[in-house]
């Protein structure tokens, strides 16, 4: 209320005192307990009651009641003069001006209502609370609206218009309509921490050519040879030093809006009045090969926290590839399902994080925590006891096939026999495996049953003909079907949980083995994905594709929805994927072998989000399938110039006849020759229209929500609530033909469509040849890990997998994927990023040259400077300090440790003088000699010890990968015990040589140290071969050396320890 008799401010206000009485308006609410409290910036208020005298009508207080219309008070009779007005300070902000002085009386009226101004950006001003509600104390402030006796209300004649005559806004403009909202943010490094991080490459680069020109002008005359390998070995260093910091000159943050994204896609709207859900459909593909390294019960739980991901349901559908088409897998996945009905409505009842069965029952925490359901304690109590049985029949599947398969195998040959005996016409039974005997229909094959009494039409646990690995036919098995649209509640069941108010609706859900047959390259991998990306294509058509290993499972049941902000946000049409970072469990606290890899995922891949985005690694990426199409973005910019300065519009090859596919016909110049081999239109899909009419429907459901001006190529609100058909036979018939061997043939699949062919590290080259088309790609980091899965923690797995990528980037060198052939749509540091990619395998032949360095230093009593002076030591000593300058930095703007940056250096040269170099011998040989190149896959599977989990840590596998490290160690070694010697006996010993020797070989020593303690194993012993390789590797250094230098022939005076030959 205002009042001006018992509601007043205090008379000696500071804010009053010395000046004559001004008009002031001093806000406050009353509590529910009758308390005032004062909402004004002003002095307290005094609600004594004293009159305030002539001033009565001056300083008055407004009690604000919770909305300006719920206490409508007298309307008050006002002229509709009210004299002319001018903008504020604040520019948008109405002020009005009186003229002459005149027109009291008709101000005096016009004070007592509300009133808006007249001004073209009223709504704006109004709307500007974050939260979508009213601010009614910001809309007092911005309009300067006047009061009555009594209550605030709003004017009877602004109820319907009060913005002219136009009358085009009203009450509810104010309350109803919310302000449009980005569903991402970009957070960018504090300049603090950027800019001296930028400053110190630029001087530590300045310093690095001063020295490198100081080390060339002055040579070591007395060990050329020496001097001359420093020089080349340290000119590659910075080369490939310089190749690896640029893209890192421009890292940022990035954060989403999940409450903007529900407002905008599961609200009620009149284009949606149900409020159905009206996001993209989304398909999560899960790749697996072996059944003995890839353990099935691993794979289910990574289905399990598919299936119960937080995502509406009939939009989301999951895919297994079993590329082995074991028949373990398949009723694994059979009995994941089973166990989804009760685990899904489980973890939606009480919120569950994570949704994965197996980490979330051996998580640490409180189980309790943050759970309000009384009835919580007993449902995780009864879901535990059906996972333990769950688990229990997984792995003890492999004996229940086992024995189905003897029981329905002597059954079959109890047929025969008898047929044999009775004399009836028995049936011809053809000899399927390659040892069966000599006369057609004597034996019965040993097949693998299904538990349905028929053949297994994969992979038999006895392989012959048509049922073996690379030969086996293809099979598509719909799981779980397409869910209802609207939710299914569910209902208390004495038998399982009280699922009353709990959609139990669980996502389709299908196995698929693509068709496998002798004289057809399937290309790995990649081959399976893209069967999976056709066959979805047929069934769901899910216009986003999310890729997952089967040991990486979703962590954070958000992490799609998380995606889906960038997709859908506004410049969403140009993303051709979002990749979150890969997080590890199982590691060792140490992390001896920078499993984690934080440096990559935390430090490069955020520094590459700067600029195009970042590249894809293989698992953990958020696909937008028209783009894995081949086809190019709706806008794309080139960068001309020497250093890609000059951004110009690309011109657009895609045009909308491309989308629906028309075929070109010869000499058509409506499908236009691009200048690069990536730039030209994919035309070639294969012969299954179904597929086809698919395309040009994934890419209409990709586009953003058109709900605002600025958003271009979008769609209307609205237009993804059509529930999808169910499944029938002719569809699945589709879906299985897309399968086959001989689909891709005369195709530009794995060429120019899907997952690109011909790498071992397919992800790479995928990712490549999308941002060479213009697409750009997002880092999303979440605030709680999106996905999390395993990493081989033994010493020589975790060489071979990184002998693996290696490989592939030796492989992408020597192709068509070298970005130095990369078109203009690429930025120039983004080039650089790739230009890396495949370049850094290389750098392991001079890091083993320079790993010797130290020890032939020390045998041959030279070092690679002439002597220890001033200015190689200022130098030194410089850019040691930049460097480690650089790296705190680094380790500030992306968040790792110390210890973490430490374990990345020391397994940089482990790898860099074991894979890597073992990588670049084999993409050689495949160049020169054209030997393919095989890998090994990944294992999976935990050590045999069940008490330490860490048990796979201390196991040694001689692998030939040892060698060139073991080599460098014990020449080392050997190297010092020698240089110390020779000091200590000389005539004139030369200190300054030995500690630049000593001081190189214990950096390598210091890098090698966790290799060294990896061969030790679990009690500290090396093992016998270790023994032997190093005996060897001492007689053989020690006999090259007498030969070189024989005692008596250079051991006199100063020329002590010269190279004699």
């Amino acid at each position: 209320m205002a009042s001006s008799s018992n509601k007043k401010t205090l008379p000696n206000s500071p804010s009053s005192v010395g000046r004559p009485p001004s008009s002031s308006v001093k806000f406050a609410r009353r509590t529910s307990s009758g308390r005032v409290m004062s909402l004004s910036r002003d002095d307290d208020l005094d609600m004594s009651g004293e009159m305030s005298g002539e001033n009565d009508y001056i300083n008055y207080t407004v009690m604000m009641p919770p909305t300006p219309d719920n206490q409508p008070g007298e309307e008050a009779k006002a002229d509709s003069t009210a004299g002319t007005y001018a903008a504020s300070r604040f520019g948008t902000e109405p002020r009005r001006r009186n003229d002459g002085g005149g027109g009291g009386g008709e101000a005096s009226k016009m004070d007592r209502r509300m009133s808006v101004m007249n001004s073209s950006n009223n709504k704006s001003i109004l709307l500007r609370s974050q939260t979508g509600d009213f601010d009614h104390n910001r809309w007092l402030f911005e309009t300067k609206g006047t009061y009555g006796i009594g209550n605030a209300f709003w004017s009877q004649k602004d109820e319907d218009s009060y913005n002219g005559p136009t009358g085009d806004m009203n009450m509810h403009d104010f309350i109803d309509d919310k302000p449009w909202k980005p569903l991402t943010r970009k957070i960018s490094v504090p300049p603090a921490i950027l800019s001296p991080y930028r400053l110190l490459v630029v001087i530590r680069l300045i310093v690095l050519l001063f020295f490198l020109v100081w080390r060339v002008q002055n040579p070591n005359p007395d060990a050329m040879w020496l001097w001359g390998i420093s020089i080349v070995c340290e000119i590659w260093f910075a080369f490939s030093w310089l190749l690896d910091i640029l893209p890192k000159m421009n890292p940022i943050n990035r954060a989403t809006d999940l409450s903007a994204l529900h407002d905008k896609f599961e609200q009620p709207s009149p284009q949606n009045p149900t409020g159905r859900s009206d996001l993209p459909g989304v398909d999560v593909f899960v790749s697996t090969a072996d059944a003995e390294k890839e353990p099935p019960l691993v794979t289910a739980n990574t289905m399990l926290s598919i299936l119960a991901v937080d995502y509406p349901v009939e939009k989301i559908s999951a895919y297994i590839s079993d590329d082995g088409g074991a028949i373990l897998t398949f009723e694994a996945m059979a009995e994941a399902v089973v166990f989804a009905e009760v685990w899904v409505p489980f973890c939606r009842k009480h919120n569950i994080e994570p949704r994965n069965p197996d980490s979330y029952f051996n998580s640490k925490v409180d189980p309790t925590k943050n759970k309000k359901r009384p009835d919580f304690v007993k449902d995780r109590r009864w879901i535990k006891r059906e996972y333990d049985e769950f688990k229990v029949r997984i792995n003890g599947l492999p004996d229940v096939i086992r024995k189905r398969c003897e029981m329905y195998n002597c059954r079959e040959e109890r047929k025969l026999t008898k047929e044999t005996s009775t004399g009836g016409s028995a049936r011809s039974i053809e000899p399927l495996g390659d040892n069966a005997g000599d006369e057609p229909g004597s034996t019965v094959p040993k097949a693998t049953w299904m538990a349905d009494g028929t053949h297994w039409p994969g992979t038999w646990l006895e392989p012959c003909a048509d049922h073996k690995k690379g030969d086996h036919a293809g099979i598509l098995q719909v799981m779980s079907k397409v869910p209802d649209v609207e939710p299914v509640m569910g209902f208390l069941d004495e038998k399982k949980l009280d699922f009353t108010g709990v959609d139990i609706r669980v996502p389709m859900f299908a196995y698929v083995s693509r068709e496998k047959r002798p004289g057809y390259d399937h290309n790995k991998k990649a081959g399976a994905m893209n069967a999976m990306v056709r066959a979805s294509a047929v069934l769901s058509n899910g216009p986003f594709i999310l890729n997952l290993d089967c040991d990486h499972y979703i962590y954070n049941s958000k992490a799609i929805r998380e995606g889906m902000c960038f997709m859908m946000d506004r410049g969403g049409d140009r993303i051709c994927y979002i990749q979150f970072p890969q997080r590890f469990e199982g590691i060792d606290p140490s992390d001896r072998y920078a499993n984690h890899n934080t440096v990559f995922f935390d430090g490069n891949m955020r520094a590459l989000d700067g600029l195009q985005g970042p590249v894809y690694v293989g698992t953990g990426c958020m696909f937008r399938r028209f783009a894995l199409y081949g086809f190019h973005p709706p806008r794309a910019n080139e960068y001309l110039g020497v250093f890609g300065h000059k951004k110009a519009p690309a011109p657009q090859y895609q045009t909308m006849d491309s989308v629906r596919l028309r075929p070109p016909e010869e000499g058509d110049e409506a499908a236009p020759l691009a200048e690069h081999p990536d730039l030209g239109l994919p035309i070639k899909f294969g012969n299954s229209q179904v597929f086809t009419d698919s395309i040009a429907v994934a890419e209409y459901q990709g586009r953003p929500l058109a709900d605002h001006e600025t958003v271009k190529n979008g769609r209307p609100p609205g237009a993804l609530l059509e529930p999808r058909p169910p499944l029938d036979a002719p569809t699945v018939a589709e879906a299985v033909a897309v399968i086959s061997c001989w689909f891709e043939e005369n195709t530009e699949w794995g060429d120019r469509i899907g997952w690109i062919y011909g790498s071992v590290t397919e992800d790479v080259v995928t990712g490549y040849r999308m941002h060479n088309r213009g697409w750009r790609s997002v880092y999303c980091i979440t605030k709680r890990d999106a996905f999390r899965g395993t990493a081989p923690i033994n010493l020589t797995d975790r060489l071979h997998q990184v002998l693996r990528w290696a490989t592939g980037s030796v492989e992408i060198f020597y192709s068509r994927n070298n970005a130095f052939l990369a078109c203009r749509r690429l930025k120039f540091l983004q080039r650089i990023a790739y230009l890396n990619v495949g370049i850094y395998p290389f750098t392991s032949v001079f890091l083993v040259v320079y790993c010797f360095l130290p020890a032939l230093c020390l045998f041959s009593g030279h070092f690679i400077v002439a002597g220890l002076n001033l200015a190689f030591l200022s130098y030194l000593l410089t850019i040691t300090i930049c460097l480690i300058l650089i790296s705190l930095l680094e380790v500030r703007w992306s968040g790792i440790g110390l210890e973490e940056w430490w374990r990345n250096e020391q397994f940089w040269c482990i790898g860099g003088t074991s894979a890597h170099l073992a990588a670049v011998i084999q993409g050689l040989l495949k160049v020169i000699a054209g030997i393919e190149i095989s890998f090994t896959l990944t294992s999976k599977s935990a050590g045999d010890d069940e008490d330490d989990i860490y048990a796979d840590l201390y196991i040694v596998k001689w692998t030939s990968l040892f060698i060139m490290p073991i080599l460098i160690i014990v020449t080392n070694i050997i190297a010092a015990v020698i240089g110390i010697s020779r000091t200590l006996y000389a005539v004139i010993p030369q200190w300054n040589k030995l500690l630049g020797g000593l001081f190189f070989s214990f950096w390598v020593l210091a890098h090698m140290y966790p290799f060294m303690k990896g061969l030790m194993g679990r009690r500290g012993k090396i093992p016998t071969i270790v023994y032997v390789w190093a005996g060897l590797l001492a007689i053989t250094v020690s006999l090259l050396w007498l030969t070189l230098n024989p005692p008596g022939s250079g051991m006199t005076g100063a020329g002590a320890g010269e190279i004699k030959i």
